[in-house]
């Protein structure tokens, strides 16, 4: 073998025309998925569930195979699509008339926050970390969890946030980045302070080394009681 041999880095043994062939596949593997989405009735790859998602790597994955390998021929691509529609669509009729089998297929939406703290039995279940939510939260004007009444894990993996009406709002647990929000394992001066884990805020005394009351975590960082922003 000629090291930096271009014919076989570009082509291999491949005619040139091979390039329109591929251009064709491609055309015919980027149809495929768009049409079966259509026919699937989602709008955008925002909306699929884990169970939709599952179905568009298999026909991506297809369709990736017919685009580059010259030996894999269009029909059996159009079988494993039709294949994938068919057990679609009767996944999801099963899903309509069984509500146990919806929830096996997809889940359930799990709440996150409940008045400004984290729901501790649905981290741990679902080994869910605080700081996954954090970036959510700041993106809809969220600077601590006492501005949040309900934060709710959608099946999809976006998060749903109910907030307190301004009047209501108390101190939280900041939702800042490290950077900002210093978390503390000895307390520096007498303040309100919220465990880093949970949002569970108290009130500690100046060089206080201390564990969470409700999780037994020992970090805590200046709870904020700021109102949210319209």
């Amino acid at each position: 073998m000629q090291a930096f041999d271009w014919q076989r880095m570009l082509l291999d043994e491949l005619p040139p025309a091979f390039l329109g062939e591929v251009a064709t596949r491609a055309l015919f593997a980027y149809l495929a998925v768009f049409t079966f989405l259509k026919i699937s009735g989602r709008r955008g790859v925002g909306q699929l569930s884990l169970f939709e998602l599952v179905v568009i790597l298999t026909l991506g994955s297809a369709a990736g195979d017919v685009s580059f390998y010259e030996d894999v021929p269009l029909l059996p691509i159009i079988v494993v699509f039709v294949t994938l529609l068919v057990l679609y669509r009767l996944t999801t009729w099963i899903m309509e008339h069984s509500a146990r089998f919806g929830s096996w297929v997809e889940g359930d939406p799990v709440v996150i926050i409940r008045d400004g703290l984290y729901d501790l039995d649905a981290l741990n279940r679902h080994n869910i970390s605080g700081d996954e939510f954090f970036m959510e939260l700041r993106q809809r004007g969220v600077e601590h969890l006492g501005q949040v009444r309900l934060g709710i894990l959608e099946v999809n993996g976006e998060v749903s946030l109910y907030f307190f009406d301004s009047d209501s709002v108390h101190a939280g647990l900041s939702v800042l980045p490290a950077q900002v929000r210093q978390d503390h394992t000895q307390i520096p001066d007498t303040d309100m302070y919220a465990c880093s884990h949970c949002g569970n805020t108290q009130r500690l005394a100046t060089g206080a080394i201390t564990q969470c009351a409700r999780c037994g975590h020992g970090s805590w960082s200046k709870a904020l009681d700021s109102k949210r922003g319209h």
